[in-house]
């Protein structure tokens, strides 16, 4: 099958990452499906020569990842609001937005941040495909359009009047399949003095910390910063700052305006783009061993809960996240050596994980069943998921995570 990249048109020769077969990290069962067949996909890495941007093999569309019954709610984290109320103090600030201003929001989910700008004011408008989030964002007053966002909707609002002081993109650029067409679209509908930032997993630290389990269908795009560079370049928009985050492991918040913005660029783009380039992330050698490191994390993972299960050793999963699914599918986890995972959001509680069928219950069943060791999935909130469960640390549980080593938190094994 030959594909071509999805930003500059070239050949894709050259595998970054081979996962095998799974189903959409997102799509979980419930109980009658466990009888039916399920459709997985090959979960498979191309990095392109040319631009060097790291992409999913085409095998699905987002329509059937990004349903009416998507299932991610943002506000679940307490973290993730702690950082959503944050950006918007800080933005607010840094561009003067006020009454008379207009803040737009792509994948606005369930309204874990226009929420604050609602609440300070500011008119907002959040765009927002899937039906059950989208609904959770109406119900707090925030206006949606139920659309997935490229350069045929901006165009749209912008003949409406509804041109954007600031659109705000947070873990949305990775999942778009046309990121071209998303692009231009940001360009469209910035006012000429607007601000789009972007919030994404950082490929660099993908790379350094084998965050391997971030990898999944929902996500098309793995982005360094010298990539979103070039693309921004070829639909009208410049880069002109970037932020590095400890969210997801390593994140990127980047800064852009149109073209023909008289913004400065920051020292802090030119000093990123070096530090990429001295890493050799312009090279294909860059990208050559990545499959062997993510084996290693994935074997030892597993070498873990079946050393568990011989010793008699009771474990149970915390996060039913993508993050989660994309490992335990390509370890072949199943509920003979991780009976549960548990999770906070009532949207996925009651239902199975997608490949595996692992059971995904309530967190309060974990007082009751006191397991030895507790996976948390998630890695990214391990600590907050260890503050919220203190209590089973003092019973005895010990919270392990398996990226990018299996270890006891606060041990290596």
């Amino acid at each position: 099958m030959t594909q071509t990249c999805r930003h500059c048109g070239a050949e894709l020769t050259r595998q970054f990452l081979d996962l095998g077969y799974a189903p959409p990290s997102n799509a979980y069962l419930e109980a009658s499906d466990l009888t039916a067949p399920e459709i997985t996909y090959p979960l498979r890495l191309m990095v392109c020569d040319s631009c060097f941007l790291v992409q999913t093999q085409d095998y699905t569309v987002a329509d059937s990842l990004f349903d009416k019954d998507y299932a991610y709610f943002s506000s679940t984290s307490r973290g993730w609001l702690a950082h959503a109320a944050a950006y918007v103090k800080m933005i607010r600030q840094r561009l003067d937005l006020s009454k008379d201003s207009f803040v737009v929001e792509v994948a606005s989910n369930d309204g874990y941040l226009l929420k604050n700008f609602l609440k300070a004011g500011v008119p907002c408008l959040g765009i927002e495909p899937t039906m059950s989030t989208a609904e959770a964002a109406e119900a707090l007053g925030i206006p949606v359009e139920h659309r997935f966002f490229g350069e045929a909707l901006a165009e749209e609002l912008a003949a409406a009047g509804k041109r954007a002081d600031l659109i705000i993109g947070n873990n949305v650029y990775a999942h778009v399949p046309d990121i071209n067409d998303f692009s231009r679209g940001l360009a469209r509908l910035l006012k000429p003095k607007g601000v789009v930032t972007l919030e994404f997993p950082h490929l660099m630290r993908l790379v350094e910390f084998s965050q391997f389990d971030t990898v999944y269908h929902e996500h098309f795009s793995y982005l360094s910063l010298g990539t979103v560079a070039r693309i921004f370049e070829a639909a009208g928009l410049k880069l002109f700052d970037v932020e590095e985050l400890t969210t997801h492991g390593g994140s990127l918040r980047v800064y852009g305006c149109r073209a023909d913005s008289d913004r400065t660029v920051t020292a802090s783009v030119e000093n990123l783009l070096d530090e990429e380039k001295r890493r050799g992330m312009d090279a294909p050698g860059y990208y050559a061993d990545f499959q062997s490191r993510a084996e290693e994390v994935k074997d030892r993972a597993l070498s873990f809960l079946l050393k568990a299960k011989r010793e008699g050793k009771s474990v149970a999963g915390y996060g039913a996240a993508a993050k989660g699914n994309t490992l335990l599918n390509f370890a072949g986890v199943r509920p003979d050596i991780l009976p549960f995972v548990c999770d906070a959001a009532p949207a996925k509680q009651g239902k199975f994980l997608p490949g595996s069928h692992i059971p995904v219950l309530s967190p309060d069943v974990l007082a009751e069943r006191r397991p030895d060791y507790l996976i948390i999935l998630p890695w990214n909130i391990a600590d907050e998921v260890r503050r919220q469960n203190a209590s089973l640390a003092e019973l005895g549980t010990q919270f392990v995570t398996f990226v990018p080593e299996t270890r006891i938190v606060g041990n290596t094994l």
